[in-house]
C-alpha cells in the first residue's frame, strides 16, 4: 500500500460519507486508520456529530460514540473528546441528551437542537483545529447521509463540515441492502454541484458474487458521473466489530458440549449493548436479545443492561408482552441468576427519583424490588474509567476494567454484599444475600477475560473457555485492514486526494467552472 504524497504541512483530511446509515462509514474509516497505522503514518479519526446510544468513557474523562473509540483503537490512540466533539444520546422519539466536548449540556428537541446547531458547529471546528494541528491524517465519518436535505440547513455532520474545512469526500453504499446504484446516483442528485464536485468517488461495500458479473454496473456508474469507484469491498462474514447503536442480528455458530442461555431484554431505550460482545462471541454462551411483542424464554442468566430512559423502559417491561417482572420472579425460583449493569441495576431497587426531570416529566417510579436500593437521578453525569477487583463467592479475586456514565446516585441496603471493589477499596458492585442477583454500575465488566471467566462460573457454567474480546477486536480489525487493502484501489484513491489538496494551494478551486 503505497503512502499518500503529503507535499506540504498542511494536514490532509479525508472523510466518508454514506448513502444510508449503517453503509460502511464507520467501518472504513476503522480499515483506513488501521491500513495507515501499519504504514506508520499517524492519524485520527473524527465523527463531527454522533447519535447513539452505545459511547465510551474517554481519558480526558468525557463521552463520546462507541464506533470512535473503536476507531481509535484501530489507529493506535486512547480516546478523547475530540474525536467526536457532539453527542446526541436520544431520551425519547423527539428529543435527546446533547453532549459537547464529551460533557452533557442539557436536552433538547429535535426542532431546539436544529437552532442550536451554530453553537455545536462551533465545538466541532474547535476539535478539529486542535486534531489537526496534533496529527498529519484525520479522517473523518459523516452521519446517516448528506441526502436529507431537509437537514441541510447549519448541516454540521456531512457536507457542512467538508464545505467548513474544505476536505475531499468519498461516498460509500452497502450493495447487500439492493439498488446499490440507485442509491449513489440519487444521493449526487440530492446534492449541490459544489458537493458533487467534492466527492473524489465511490467505494460499494458488502458485495456477495463474482465481480466480474458487477463489472458492466461498475462501467456504468463511472460513465454516468465521471467519478471512479475506488474499491468494492466483499460481505466479511464473521466480522465482529463494536456497534455503533444497531443490535448486531448476526449469531456465531455454536460448538457442542454444556452451553449457558443468557436473556437480555431489548428495551427502546437500551444504551451500551456492546457490553454483550463477549458473550455473543463466546463459544458455551447462547446469548438471546428480547424484543417487543416477543416472550423471553427460559434462562440461566438473565441481564438487565443499561437504558437512556431508566423509567420509561422500566415501565416498557412492566407492560411488555413478555411481563419481565413476573418472569424474572419465575426465574429466580427456578434457580437462575441476574445482574443489572447500570440502568439495569436501578430497575433492580425499590424506587427511582428523577426529580429534576432528567428523563421525562420530573416524579418517581417504583422498581422491580429486587434489591434494597434506591436511586435519584442527579444533574452531573458521573464519567469515569474505573479499575479494580472481583471477588465472587468461592472464587479467587480477579482483576477488572470498566467504566461509568449515569446520572444516577444509588442508595445500598445494608444486607448485599460487596462484591466489587475500584482501585481505592471503594464498593462498586454488590451481590444478594442469596447470591442471585448481582448489580454494578459498570459498563465493560464482560470484557476482561478474568471477570468473563468469574461471571460465567457463577451464572453456572462450568470448566468456562478463557476468551479474550480486546485480542479479538485486534484481529478482526487486522482481517478487516487486509480485506480493505486487498479490494481498494489505494493508488488511485491517494492520487486523487493528493490531486485534490495539490489544487488547492496552487489556488485553483474544482468547485467552480
Amino acid at each position: 500500500m503505497p503512502s499518500l504524497d503529503h507535499t506540504s504541512s498542511q494536514t490532509l483530511t479525508l472523510m466518508v460519507q454514506g448513502t444510508t446509515s449503517d453503509a460502511g462509514k464507520s467501518t472504513l474509516v476503522s480499515a483506513l486508520g488501521r491500513l495507515l497505522r501499519q504504514q506508520g503514518i499517524t492519524c485520527v479519526p473524527f465523527k463531527p456529530q454522533n447519535m447513539a446510544l452505545n459511547s465510551a468513557v474517554t481519558t480526558d474523562g468525557g463521552e463520546i460514540g462507541r464506533a470512535q473509540a473503536l476507531q481509535a483503537q484501530a489507529c493506535g490512540l486512547a480516546p478523547h473528546t475530540d474525536m467526536n466533539p457532539v453527542l446526541l444520546k436520544p431520551s425519547s422519539d423527539m428529543g435527546a441528551q446533547v453532549i459537547i466536548h464529551g460533557k452533557a449540556v442539557g436536552h433538547l428537541s429535535a426542532l431546539d437542537y436544529h437552532h442550536y446547531k451554530q453553537t455545536a458547529m462551533n465545538a466541532v471546528l474547535d476539535s478539529y483545529q486542535r486534531l489537526s494541528q496534533q496529527y498529519p491524517w484525520v479522517l473523518v465519518e459523516g452521519a446517516g447521509s448528506p441526502a436529507e436535505v431537509n437537514l441541510r440547513a447549519n448541516d454540521i455532520a456531512n457536507m457542512g463540515f467538508a464545505e467548513a474545512v474544505d476536505c475531499p469526500v468519498i461516498l460509500i453504499a452497502d450493495i447487500d441492502r439492493g439498488g446499490v446504484f440507485a442509491h449513489l446516483i440519487g444521493t449526487l442528485a440530492c446534492l449541490s454541484q459544489g458537493e458533487q464536485d467534492r466527492i473524489l468517488g465511490f467505494v460499494i461495500n458488502r458485495f456477495r458474487g463474482d465481480i466480474a458479473l458487477l463489472q458492466d454496473g461498475l462501467d456504468w456508474l463511472e460513465a454516468k458521473t465521471g467519478k471512479p469507484v475506488f474499491g468494492v469491498l466483499p460481505y466479511l462474514h464473521g466480522l465482529y466489530l463494536d456497534a455503533e447503536d444497531a443490535i448486531a442480528n448476526e449469531q456465531v455458530s455454536q460448538h457442542g458440549g454444556q452451553r449457558l442461555r443468557v436473556v437480555v431484554p431489548v428495551y427502546p431505550r437500551i444504551s451500551n449493548h456492546t457490553d454483550f460482545d463477549s458473550l455473543r462471541l463466546h463459544p458455551q454462551v447462547d446469548l438471546i436479545f428480547v424484543g417487543p411483542e416477543q416472550t423471553p424464554p427460559p434462562a440461566d442468566w438473565v441481564i438487565l443492561p443499561g437504558s437512556k430512559n431508566t423509567r420509561a423502559d422500566l415501565h416498557w417491561l412492566n407492560t411488555s408482552r413478555g411481563q419481565w417482572s413476573t418472569y424474572l420472579q419465575r426465574h429466580l425460583r427456578y434457580g437462575g441468576k441476574i445482574l443489572g449493569i447500570c440502568g439495569g441495576m436501578q430497575m433492580l431497587g425499590e424506587t427511582i427519583h428523577d426529580p429534576l426531570g432528567l428523563e421525562g416529566d420530573a416524579g418517581s417510579m417504583t422498581g422491580l424490588n429486587l434489591l434494597p436500593l434506591s436511586t435519584t437521578l442527579a444533574a452531573e453525569k458521573t464519567l469515569r474509567q474505573q479499575q479494580g477487583k472481583l471477588s465472587l463467592p468461592n472464587q479467587e479475586a480477579c482483576h477488572i476494567d470498566g467504566y461509568e456514565i449515569h446520572h444516577g446516585q444509588t442508595v445500598i441496603g445494608d444486607n448485599l454484599t460487596a462484591v466489587m471493589h475500584d482501585s481505592q477499596q471503594q464498593p462498586q458492585g454488590w451481590l444478594s444475600p442469596d447470591h442471585a442477583i448481582m448489580a454494578s454500575y459498570w459498563h465493560g465488566l464482560l470484557d476482561h477475560p478474568e471477570a468473563l471467566q468469574a461471571l460465567l462460573c457463577w451464572a453456572g457454567l462450568q470448566q468456562v473457555q478463557a476468551l479474550d474480546s480486546n485480542a479479538l477486536r485486534e484481529q478482526q480489525l487486522d482481517r478487516l485492514a487486509d480485506t480493505t487493502q486487498q479490494h481498494l484501489d489505494w493508488p488511485r484513491l491517494a492520487q486523487a486526494v493528493t490531486a485534490f489538496y495539490r489544487e488547492r494551494l496552487a489556488g485553483s478551486d474544482p468547485r467552480q467552472g
